[in-house]
């Protein structure tokens, strides 16, 4: 009687201890921007997989470093990357080298994206490129947009409705690039009359927080008139109110690239490369697209994509108005250290 009881009592611990250890293995934390993943496509992967992911958002470039700093990249399964950080979060040694074999269809991937960014092509996996310009609500700004400097010199009416991307990238290169500098620069000077011009702005700014995209948005209540804004979020917000307009400024802007990375802290890196395997499944890459309103480096996804999403100039900006934008590029130590500075000065 008694070993008979023992071994239920073997045979009930097992059972109980199998499913909470299946449950660790199928879940995913994915690190990325909000509204930034079409939730139907990660019930479908659940679906197929098993595997649950997870989100954890950041607003900016500079937030999700500092998420990543406070746990050495512990934590977290796959990070969405801007092109630009990639070479400096390798370098830490918090991502994973890129293993193709696990990702079969990469081969679907345009090879420019996989190549514009030192390093890219180690560490990530192209997700979606696009622009930063202005969004403006036609019927709260007296004038038509064309230059970042009405959004850095705003006028009297839109003090207090002006909101900037919290990002030293971002904001110190836009103000760069208004001056007819190169978001690049490492001039000094140059930097100072960007500084001071980002500073003459600041008391018209109300936030240098990301907007949101949904209907509480700070842009549909018209408490901002004008932000700095990545191009597709435009559509999204023009969902709700068609007086929403995007323009990509005359004196250009970034033509950034973001990428999917596995962490290598990671103990999940065989899902974490299922995951983004499964993202760049044509079909999915397509719907992904369409979801998110930017333009897939996903050349079999493009094809199945409708002719009016590719025509569309916000999401596929033409040659004509990308001449006068740049990408980022790798900046020197102390350059980055002033940026960094002048950054603070602003924003703290």
């Amino acid at each position: 009687m008694y070993p008979c009881r023992a071994l239920w009592t073997i045979l009930l611990l097992l059972i109980t201890a199998i499913p909470a250890q299946a449950v660790e293995k199928k879940e995913l934390m994915f690190l990325n921007w909000p509204d930034y993943m079409d939730p139907e496509i990660l019930a479908e992967f659940e679906q197929r997989t098993g595997i649950t992911v997870k989100q954890r958002y950041f607003d900016s470039d500079t937030a999700r470093d500092e998420l990543l700093l406070e746990t050495e990249g512990k934590g977290y399964d796959v990070a969405l990357i801007n092109g630009a950080s990639i070479r400096i979060l390798a370098k830490r040694g918090w991502l994973e080298p890129l293993d193709e074999a696990a990702i079969p269809n990469l081969r679907h991937i345009d090879p420019r994206w996989r190549t514009e960014f030192e390093r890219a092509e180690d560490f990530g996996v192209p997700y979606f490129w696009g622009t930063v310009g202005i969004v403006y609500r036609q019927d709260l700004v007296p004038f038509t947009v064309s230059s970042w400097m009405d959004l850095l010199r705003p006028v009297q009416e839109l003090q207090g409705k002006i909101s900037m991307i919290g990002d030293s990238s971002d904001m110190i290169g836009v103000a760069l690039k208004a001056l007819g500098y190169s978001l690049n620069s490492t001039d000094e000077k140059e930097l100072r009359e960007a500084e001071a011009l980002l500073q003459a702005q600041a008391p018209a700014v109300k936030t240098y927080r990301y907007l949101s995209l949904n209907e509480d948005s700070a842009l549909l209540n018209g408490q901002i008139a004008m932000s700095m804004m990545y191009n597709g979020d435009t559509l999204m917000l023009q969902e709700y109110n068609e007086n929403i307009a995007f323009v990509l400024p005359e004196e250009g802007g970034n033509i950034w690239a973001d990428y999917l990375s596995v962490l290598s802290a990671s103990p999940k890196k065989d899902e974490a490369k299922r995951f983004i395997n499964f993202l760049n499944e044509p079909e999915i890459a397509a719907r992904l697209a369409q979801y998110v309103y930017y333009a897939t480096p996903n050349r079999a996804a493009e094809q199945l994509l409708p002719a009016e999403f590719k025509s569309d100039p916000v999401i596929y900006p033409s040659e004509r108005a990308l001449k006068n934008s740049e990408t980022y590029r790798r900046l020197p130590p102390r350059a980055q250290k002033n940026r960094a500075a002048i950054f603070s000065r602003i924003i703290y």
